[in-house]
């Protein structure tokens, strides 16, 4: 669902057929900001991109009239609603049916709040500034700009050929983050998966932020580059885990949707697509942990029979023993 970000706005993962008619949704990261009066997309949450990555589509709130259900224009478009912009439609599919209507409701409110009456020179003067951005990579994509029914209509013209490498960061990015279960592209022995899906974390050198593909066992998490590995960066053993918990320093680090998994040798800071997505991995690692200790078997309990049964300990437990029987 989506979630208001520290500057008010509302943020969240959809996707969008950016090329009208083509049946083809793409995962994009979107923004509606109600102050800057548009609806704006990555390919990623801004905040695990570069510093200065521009949006690669736009849309100002002032050329939307309508946005609506569009389950019966696309029967095979699960989730899906419309945005009227002009003469153009945006097709958009959400994440689950609340998903759907929350995004409707807030466009609908957004546009209901934004629309300004301005005089026909006023909003030709207007439609120059502020033509709706569709433009991705300059150097692979072109675009053309047409003015229907006094509309400036932006679309993409075909591009044969392309770089190998943004064909498949497209492809991976049409996948869904957090929607496809792991073990679809993995042996079928994966059936104890807990939860999967991606987030980002950062690095232990470079401090740097990566979005991985997270896999929750019965026994450990791990995490790998993609959902397409095999072979896990990491994996964290969960006798290893001493707590998990939201970040109580998000607002330092300046990231939304912040969890910590503190371990015997590091803290790993994880950053979910949303707040209900964090708060479902806090509490399935909580279980996780929890079901692998036992009944009873708390972290404080786990620290306190390790302590006991260093051998130093027991000799001098015994010794207070003997003293206590002699009194």
């Amino acid at each position: 669902m989506p979630y208001v970000d520290r500057q008010n706005r509302i943020c969240g993962f959809l996707d969008i057929e950016e090329n009208e008619n083509s049946g083809k949704f793409l995962r994009r990261y979107f923004i509606l900001d109600t102050q800057q009066g548009s609806l704006v997309w990555y390919m990623d949450n801004p905040q695990n991109l570069p510093v200065g990555t521009v949006c690669v589509g736009s849309l100002k709130l002032t050329y939307i009239s309508k946005v609506s259900d569009a389950t019966k224009l696309r029967p095979k478009a699960e989730f899906c609603f419309v945005i009227n912009a002009g003469m153009r439609k945006f097709f958009l599919q959400a994440n689950d049916q609340q998903d759907l209507v929350d995004w409707v409701n807030a466009l609908n409110k957004a546009t209901k709040i934004t629309v300004p009456k301005l005089s026909d020179g006023q909003q030709n003067s207007e439609n120059q500034k502020a033509l709706p951005d569709v433009a991705g990579p300059k150097k692979q994509v072109s675009y053309k700009t047409e003015i229907i029914g006094g509309v400036p209509i932006v679309t993409q013209t075909q591009h044969e050929g392309g770089d190998g490498t943004e064909r498949a960061e497209r492809e991976a990015m049409q996948r869904s983050h957090s929607q496809l279960p792991y073990f679809l592209g993995r042996p079928a022995q994966d059936h104890n998966v807990i939860k999967s899906g991606y987030c980002v974390k950062q690095g232990a050198v470079m401090r740097n932020w990566k979005r991985r593909y997270f896999l929750l066992e019965e026994n450990s998490m791990s995490y790998f580059k993609s959902d397409l590995d095999k072979e896990p960066l990491r994996m964290i053993p969960l006798k290893e885990v001493h707590k998990v918990q939201e970040c109580k320093q998000s607002d330092i680090m300046m990231r939304d949707n912040l969890f910590e998994v503190v371990t015997t040798s590091r803290t790993f800071y994880i950053q979910a697509d949303s707040p209900e997505e964090m708060h479902s991995w806090i509490k399935a690692l909580s279980g996780a942990i929890v079901a692998q200790r036992g009944p009873g078997r708390s972290a404080a309990t786990m620290r306190q029979a390790r302590r006991l049964s260093n051998p130093c300990i027991q000799r001098y437990t015994s010794r207070i023993g003997e003293c206590s029987s002699t009194d």
